[in-house]
C-alpha cells in the first residue's frame, strides 16, 4: 500500500464525513511524520456508527470484502493490490472506546488513544503513540512490530 493510496482513500472518508484512524504501520509512520516501512495495509479504526459508510466509500473505489470477521474487523483486497483493514470501534458518552476481539474480550481504546500525524506532508488523524504502544503488548513481535517499537521509541525522544 503506498502514501498516494492511503491519502486517496482517507480524503474519500474524509468527504462522506467518516470519523477514522489510521492504527498499525501507517499511524505508526504518520506519528513518525514519514513512512519508514514498507506496508501491506491501511488499517482504520472506525467509528462504528461510520462502518456503513466506510465500506460503502471503499467499495465504490473498487475494494472487495475478503475477510469479514464482524464486529471484530473487515479486511478489504484493492484493485491495485493493497489491503484495508476496518475496525469498527464503539464509544460511549465519555469517548471510551471497544472493539470486540475475537476471543470475546475487547480492544480498548481511551480518551487518550487518538491523535494526529503526518504522511507526506498531510495531518492525519491516527492513533496515538500511547494506544500503538498498548496495542503492540502481550503477544510475540514479528520483525515489522520490532521496528515499529523502535519508531515510537524516537517518536518519544523527538529523534524520528
Amino acid at each position: 500500500m503506498q502514501s498516494d493510496e492511503v491519502l486517496h482513500l482517507l480524503t474519500a472518508l474524509r468527504q462522506a464525513d467518516c470519523e477514522i484512524w489510521i492504527a498499525g504501520g501507517w499511524g505508526v509512520d504518520a506519528l513518525a511524520g514519514h513512512q519508514t516501512r514498507p506496508h501491506r495495509d491501511l488499517d482504520l479504526a472506525v467509528n462504528v456508527n461510520n462502518e456503513g459508510a466506510v465500506l460503502h466509500v471503499l467499495t465504490s473505489l473498487g475494494y472487495l470484502i475478503d475477510t469479514d470477521w464482524r464486529p471484530v474487523r473487515v479486511e478489504l483486497a484493492g484493485p491495485n493490490g493493497g489491503w484495508v483493514d476496518v475496525h469498527p470501534v464503539a464509544f460511549d458518552a465519555r469517548g471510551h472506546g471497544r472493539q470486540p476481539a475475537l476471543d470475546g474480550g475487547y480492544f480498548e481504546y481511551p480518551p487518550d488513544a487518538f491523535g494526529w500525524g503526518v504522511i507526506d506532508g498531510v495531518k492525519v488523524s491516527c492513533l496515538s503513540r500511547e494506544q500503538q504502544l498498548r496495542f503492540h503488548r502481550g503477544y510475540e513481535p514479528r520483525a515489522q512490530d520490532l521496528h515499529d517499537l523502535q519508531v515510537l521509541q524516537r517518536v518519544q525522544t523527538g529523534s524520528t
